[in-house]
């Protein structure tokens, strides 16, 4: 006698069954998906004791006469495919023909269907058998109903959860859907009570502004951009308001919900040097790339995609994030700041490129200012000077960068040698757009003016300008921290780290310990610009070390970075790099308590403008935080 045998129809229907229907909530998601495919506009969802006991989903779709709603329940039974060669880039939510079958074997369940109002068709099957046929008057569209989910399956039916524990699962799963078919009105109602009412909405933010409240969403700053052909959009959580609220990540592909834990660890990359550790942002990301390049049909529920080449999608993720990360709006705020836009006074400028009240600015009609786009450099008199720009006079804080190399130093009454004046002001310099090379962008060339507010200092630790939609704070310490951990990195990446040598060597006596740092990151710091070596027994001879501003304090720097070093285990050099250049550059910064002269705080504003995060520093904490007028107003009773 054979060991062997084929399992009959009902068996097989409930395995099955056990790879596509887990609970209820992923009912709801395969009904709910099958309406979607028939083009509902409006889908009524109906729960009772969270689906243990009934789910109803209908829509207003196309229907299905008679013959095909029979033809429904059966196995690898659909409308979306005929071959295989329609797989790739499919776009329909289901196209195997197994949820309604795999459904039916282990619940009762009800279809009423029309491909027209007036007469339409009603089918009831228990156990993935047909017990009733008949007609009914209906509308065009279906609707499906789901009882007694494993009624004839004890095994399943115990591990189901408590009724509350089910229906959360199932709103989030139609919070999910919701967020991706914003086309589509959305009604659920559980044990008779309405609990959502989602009418359809153009945007991402509207939808979820409903589901998770105005509010919410203010902590999170809007992600869009184009990387060849993959386009990624949606919100970012600003690092400043990560951990204060449960997290949330939704991942969207070519209109399809998505686990992707590699997609997820991209966009967490943007992350880094903004955030402390073991914190982990929320996310809402859709990414829109080529049919050819995603294989949807990988998993059974249909949650998991494949992608061709998956390194250029992620390397997407990441940049997108990071983009919206380094914008000005990712700062900390106060009170519900919404945007970053410039002031009208300073809009009028931008248009037109005449002088303003903040100086003078140019740029292409439509284009944003943005902060990345802020390149310039220091006065004579900064912490970064010089650079590749000169002071244009004190009552000027608007400058244009020069070509690259260093500046002359020569100066005719504070304006520099060659620089005509017009009316007190230096000629405008030539718009950043002019005479570009076909595709480049205005920021990337040496033209780029920017424009300082008026700033002063608090506590001589922060720094303080008005903005027409509130009051910004710069942390003195965090924003120079943030410049010269980006300078360090591209010094590492360069590898032309510039130093001063020492007229007399500067020697150490560090701990054993310390010598230890010292020894396991020596060609590291060489990078940076410390020439040390060893000079016997615990001593370090320093011939030569970096001057990344004039306040800087070399020994006190290189102490404290080897004691902070100490005992630190980075297995990649690439993590020991990128944790050095950030440990230096904290102990190398400015330090709350120093006054800053007035070029000093306009140098720190423009060095930080140039920084890819310049809302954050490497330590996760904000570098900007923005108090609006309104949060003022209430504060003193005036709203």
């Amino acid at each position: 006698m054979p060991r062997i045998a084929i399992l009959p129809s009902s068996v097989a229907d409930q395995i099955a069954a056990g790879e596509v229907v887990e609970r209820p909530a992923s009912v709801v998601k395969e009904l709910v998906e099958n309406a979607m495919d028939a083009g509902a506009t409006t889908i009524d969802v109906s729960i009772e004791e969270g689906g243990r006991s009934l789910i109803r989903i209908a829509d207003d779709g196309s229907g299905m006469d008679a013959d095909d709603a029979r033809l429904a329940l059966s196995r690898h039974a659909t409308s979306k495919i005929v071959s295989a060669e329609q797989l790739v880039g499919v776009r329909s939510f289901g196209f195997r023909g197994e949820a309604l079958p795999a459904i039916a074997s282990v619940s009762d369940l009800t279809i009423e269907t029309a491909a027209a109002d007036g007469a339409g068709t009603r089918l009831r099957v228990m156990g993935g058998a047909v017990v009733e046929a008949g007609e009914s008057a209906r509308r065009q569209g279906t609707t499906v109903t789901v009882q007694r989910l494993f009624y004839n399956t004890p095994a399943r039916q115990k591990f189901l959860r408590g009724a509350r524990s089910e229906w959360r699962a199932v709103l989030d799963t139609m919070h999910g859907i919701a967020t991706l078919r914003r086309d589509v009105h959305f009604l659920v109602t559980h044990d008779g009570k309405r609990v959502l009412d989602l009418p359809a909405v153009g945007t991402l933010r509207e939808r979820l502004a409903v589901l998770w409240g105005a509010r919410e969403l203010e902590r999170f700053v809007d992600v869009n951009d184009v990387q060849g052909p993959v386009q990624v959009s949606g919100l970012a959580e600003r690092p400043a308001d990560v951990g204060t609220a449960s997290r949330r990540i939704l991942l969207i592909v070519n209109g399809r919900l998505i686990r992707d834990p590699g997609l997820v660890r991209a966009a967490e990359a943007a992350y880094k040097s903004t955030l402390p550790g073991g914190v982990r942002p929320s996310l809402v990301l859709q990414l829109h790339l080529p049919g050819a390049d995603v294989d949807v049909n990988v998993h059974p529920a249909k949650a998991e995609v494949r992608f061709r080449d998956r390194w250029p999608i992620e390397r997407a993720v990441e940049a997108a994030v990071r983009r919206a990360l380094g914008l000005f709006d990712a700062a900390a705020d106060v009170g519900g700041w919404r945007t970053w836009a410039p002031p009208p006074s300073l809009q009028a400028g931008l248009s037109s490129g005449m002088s303003g009240g903040l100086g003078r600015f140019s740029t292409p009609p439509g284009a944003e200012l943005q902060p990345s786009a802020l390149r310039i450099a220091a006065t004579l008199d900064g912490l970064f000077a010089p650079r590749d720009t000169l002071p244009v006079g004190p009552g000027l804080d608007t400058v244009p960068i020069s070509d690259g190399s260093r500046p002359d130093l020569s100066m005719v009454d504070g304006t520099p040698a060659g620089q005509t004046v017009q009316d007190g002001m230096p000629a405008p310099a030539p718009a950043p757009w002019e005479d570009l090379p076909a595709g480049a962008e205005a920021h990337d060339t040496a033209q780029a003016p920017v424009s300082v507010p008026p700033l002063m200092q608090l506590r001589r630790m922060y720094l303080m300008f008005e903005h027409d939609e509130g009051v910004v704070l710069i942390d003195q310490h965090s924003a120079h921290e943030r410049v010269l951990y980006e300078e360090f990195l591209g010094v590492f990446e360069r590898g032309d780290a510039p130093s001063q040598r020492l007229l007399f060597p500067l020697t150490l006596h560090l701990a054993p310990r310390e010598l230890e740092a010292f020894e396991a990151n020596q060609d590291l710091f060489a990078r940076l610009g410390f020439e040390a070596e060893p000079f016997g027994g615990h001593t370090v001879l320093v011939q030569s070390v970096p001057m990344p501003h004039p306040r800087f304090d070399a020994e006190r720097c290189l102490r404290d970075t080897l004691a902070s070093l100490v005992g630190d285990r980075h297995a990649s050099a690439h993590a020991r790099h990128e944790r050095l250049a950030a440990t230096v550059a904290c102990k190398a910064a400015i330090k709350a308590g120093d006054a800053l002269s007035p070029g000093e705080m306009r140098a720190l504003y423009i060095a930080l403008a140039e920084t890819r995060l310049p809302a954050h520093d490497v330590h996760g904490r904000a570098t900007i935080v923005r108090l609006t007028w309104d949060e003022l107003d209430r504060r003193f009773g005036r709203a």
